[in-house]
């Protein structure tokens, strides 16, 4: 029996599984960060060995065993920036004398989305504090829709409706805007009374920007015109997205699962996109994962190793 370790890392967890030959969980574990962008390629090492080794421990198996290791991690999207983390662990483990046939590190998006669909074609939409969507079609090749950063994208993001509730307070402060019960919110909120202390708290990164669209969307639900535009524009461009995916796909009948807190959660930004998506994109479905990304992390491993 040959086994395979899936680890989904984060900025301040990560989950591990491992699983046999056939897929069925052995053992689960988690521990902090593996952020390798933020901590250092080193120090995810020891936390990715730590995590291999304890669950063959808990499993009473031994690491010779396990024929692939795959990590699924922030920073890892360009291909660059996860072999600098593939060789950073295949040198830190041959330090100690430990050996594992297969380490690979791809982005958290993608074993997201073969965790959602169990290896199969579908697409995925993620909207926290940026936006991004990947798809993988019946050949099994992958496209991506988004996903250009805060200077030039993130469309229909958290951070997006957050500007843009704080671009409202802005114009409000210097007496270009219309009033808005979003500006209100960020006074009592943020404790912002005028434009200097809107200046610095901003760009002295006291305020997290993505922290306002959670206002943003309130006072759309409470009526607000100007939050109420602000997440018609902001779903309209999720929507772009979701249309794009739908065609780089050549499949109208395209399975969706949404992820992020934005469109996730009941609220009147998520119920705005879901019925566009009905009235404009009927053949369009939306389901939830059918797994989470470690278990993604485990078929990619698999797959790589058949």
């Amino acid at each position: 029996m040959t086994y395979y370790i899936g680890i989904d890392g984060g900025g301040t967890k990560t989950n591990c599984i491992i699983c046999d030959e056939n897929l069925n969980i052995i053992h689960r574990t988690y521990s902090g960060p593996s952020n390798f962008l933020v901590i250092g390629t080193e120090k995810v090492s020891e936390t990715i060995l730590n995590l291999v080794t304890d669950s063959c421990k808990a499993a009473d198996i031994s690491i010779n065993k396990v024929k692939t290791v795959l990590l699924g991690t922030t920073g890892a999207g360009r291909q660059s920036d996860a072999t600098k983390l593939e060789d950073a662990f295949s040198n830190y483990i041959e330090q100690i004398n430990i050996k594992i046939p297969n380490f690979k590190v791809v982005s958290d998006a993608r074993i997201a989305l073969e965790g959602a669909f169990s290896g199969n074609p579908g697409s995925i939409l993620i909207a926290g504090t940026g936006s991004i969507m990947f798809g993988k079609d019946v050949n099994g090749k992958i496209h991506r829709v988004g996903g250009f950063g805060r200077l030039i994208g993130d469309e229909g993001s958290g951070l997006t409706l957050g500007r843009k509730g704080l671009n409202i307070a802005s114009k409000y402060f210097d007496g270009r805007g219309k009033t808005s019960s979003i500006v209100d919110r960020i006074k009592s909120e943020f404790n912002i009374n005028n434009e200097s202390e809107l200046i610095v708290k901003v760009y002295s990164e006291e305020l997290k920007i993505q922290d306002v669209a959670p206002l943003v969307i309130k006072e759309a639900e409470n009526g607000d015109e100007a939050c109420l535009n602000v997440i018609e524009e902001e779903s309209n461009e999720l929507l772009l997205h979701i249309a794009a995916m739908s065609k780089k796909l050549n499949d109208e009948s395209m399975k969706i699962v949404f992820i992020g807190g934005t469109i996730t959660s009941e609220n009147a930004y998520s119920k705005m996109l879901r019925d566009k998506l009905n009235l404009y994109l009927p053949k369009i479905y939306i389901q939830q994962a059918d797994y989470p990304p470690e278990m993604g992390a485990v078929i990619m491993a698999k797959q790589m190793s058949d």
